[in-house]
């Protein structure tokens, strides 16, 4: 049986009640991938449209297969998340009813060798999710400061050996430039202490999260999501985040608190003078998390988080 059809979408019931379809209303899916979700979503809809976004040609080529029976409703679109409010504005859309966004690597990119993504495949330093972007993991690796370096370990990766390894990889690269993942993942290694080597964990697989996050920018593009979601979505709208690691799910923790409060005034003002009022309604006060159900079936599912919550 090939990948294609074992691929299970993440919380993938969860998601559907949480955006609380209507048969004729507008939704985008942030991160088509493999289309699990997207699939889904188009199945309810009836006069309705779903808008689909990737930045990764392969997945928006082999999207129609996938959709098969249902693209008279979608829109398949190349672009970044991030730019939300562009897209929605070049397809003449002023809002939409539900809008949901799976922030994980999809796996057909992490599998593909060649791309560069993965520690466990010799390939050359890539890891870029739109192959048509000018910056790559060699770039990032050879051309970044020890400083710098150190920072997106420590900060993306939360890898507690960053300096050493920051310090690793700029004595290596003033030999020749490190030009493969296999090159980059021993130096990594060699350069934790033997304790650390032991781990379950790969000893590479912090830090080359953290060059993954940097070279596509993904903090970035999902500050500039939550900037633009809001005023994307129509009242009573539904918006879903799918996380993976602490520091997106913090990023979406955060936005939404700050939606749902409401009022800036000093805790100590016996009334409110700015006069702002919530934006939105918190659907559940934590994080839907994956039942033993799905994690049984999709070890993947693991550390995903969804929040949800609705246009007021």
């Amino acid at each position: 049986m090939s990948m294609e059809y074992t691929h299970k979408p993440v919380l993938l019931r969860e998601c559907l009640e949480g955006l609380n379809i209507r048969p004729g209303g507008i939704y985008v899916d942030g991160t088509l991938g493999r289309a699990g979700h997207s699939r889904e979503i188009a199945k309810r809809l009836t006069t309705g449209r779903l808008i689909a976004i990737d930045r990764d040609q392969a997945a928006l080529d082999a999207a129609p297969a996938r959709l098969e029976g249902l693209m008279d409703r979608v829109t398949l679109v190349r672009g970044n998340f991030g730019d939300l409010t562009n897209i929605l504005a070049a397809l003449g859309v002023d809002g939409v009813d539900g809008m949901l966004f799976d922030l994980g690597v999809s796996s057909p990119q992490l599998d593909d060798g060649s791309r560069g993504f993965s520690y466990l495949q010799d390939a050359p330093l890539d890891m870029r999710m739109d192959q048509s972007a000018p910056l790559t993991a060699r770039e990032v690796v050879n051309g970044w400061s020890q400083e710098e370096l150190k920072r997106i370990l420590w900060q993306y990766g939360e890898e507690r050996y960053s300096g050493p390894i920051a310090a690793a990889i700029v004595r290596a690269r003033e030999q020749a430039p490190i030009e493969t993942t296999g090159q980059l993942a021993e130096l990594i290694r060699s350069a934790m202490p033997a304790k650390a080597r032991r781990e379950k964990q790969h000893p590479a697989k912090r830090s080359f999260q953290a060059v993954r996050i940097a070279v596509n920018d993904e903090l970035g593009e999902v500050e500039r999501l939550l900037d633009s979601a809001l005023d994307a979505l129509n009242p009573g709208g539904r918006l879903a985040v799918i996380s993976f690691h602490s520091l997106e799910d913090r990023l979406v923790k955060t936005a939404y608190g700050e939606w749902a409060k409401g009022c800036t005034c000093p805790p100590d003002f016996p009334v409110c003078v700015c006069g702002k009022s919530p934006k939105v309604k918190l659907i559940g006060k934590r994080p839907i998390v994956a039942d033993d159900k799905e994690l049984a079936e999709n070890p993947r599912a693991r550390s995903a988080k969804l929040r949800l919550a609705e246009k007021l």
